[in-house]
């Protein structure tokens, strides 16, 4: 289990300029936080829902306050995004991704470069052991489509740049894996978001056919942290 911050129950008024929120907190108090999330986050706020804050310290800091997690209705949904890497991470150093097991060393945001795409970088690299190198790219996974969770919730041309660079290490030998971390507790599958960015669902399906792995890793929030709960359906 990964371990998170002390957390203050609070309630969402409203998202806005794409990386604030305020919230209610329980003692009436209004406070602007940090929304560590750079998609729309469709399907993962509303005013009045549920939210857990992290509170800094630090006084460098513009926003004391970071919303971390929001309910709406079923169960946690981690909308920081900056915490997935370290979920994965730790996840993979521990066992519990069966499929990334077998590594020595797990670094982080590897450089990786090859001709005709600009200098790159991949969230992990796991080498050492007897099993080919593994290029692994992350993606928090919280759009909610009936009875799918997809992504991307926006379209991205990013996104789609990190399929082409995980099929060239594919073609270099190494292994290629993007993992959708499936941070909130429903959908019965996965399913790309054709409607949101179709050009992102026929990168994944070209790339698949490629030799690309695609990973489902269902994460579960606890009181105080997160842990792997298992994996889900592919429907590519």
């Amino acid at each position: 289990m990964y371990k998170l911050p002390p957390l203050t129950d609070g309630v969402m008024l409203k998202r806005y300029q794409r990386f604030l929120a305020d919230v209610r907190l329980p003692d009436g108090r209004i406070v602007t936080a940090h929304c560590p999330n750079t998609g729309s986050m469709q399907t993962c706020w509303q005013s009045g829902a549920p939210v857990q804050l992290s509170h800094s310290d630090n006084p460098k800091r513009k926003l004391a306050w970071t919303l971390e997690r929001i309910d709406m209705g079923q169960g946690w949904i981690g909308v920081n995004t900056g915490r997935v890497n370290h979920f994965i991470a730790s996840a993979i150093t521990s066992g519990s991704i069966p499929q990334l097991n077998g590594y020595d060393r797990l670094q982080r945001e590897p450089a990786f470069q090859v001709p005709n795409f600009p200098a790159s970088r991949f969230d992990m690299l796991l080498s050492g052991g007897p099993r080919r190198d593994a290029y692994v790219e992350v993606k928090n996974t919280t759009l909610i489509l009936g009875e799918s969770i997809s992504f991307p919730d926006a379209i991205t041309e990013r996104g789609r740049k990190h399929l082409e660079l995980l099929s060239e290490a594919v073609e270099l030998g190494h292994r290629g894996v993007i993992v959708f971390a499936l941070n909130r507790p429903e959908g019965d599958f996965f399913e790309p978001a054709w409607d949101i960015d179709p050009k992102y669902g026929a990168t994944l399906e070209r790339v698949f056919e490629q030799g690309v792995e695609i990973l489902l890793v269902r994460l579960r929030h606890l009181a105080n942290g997160v842990a792997v709960a298992g994996s889900l359906h592919l429907s590519v």
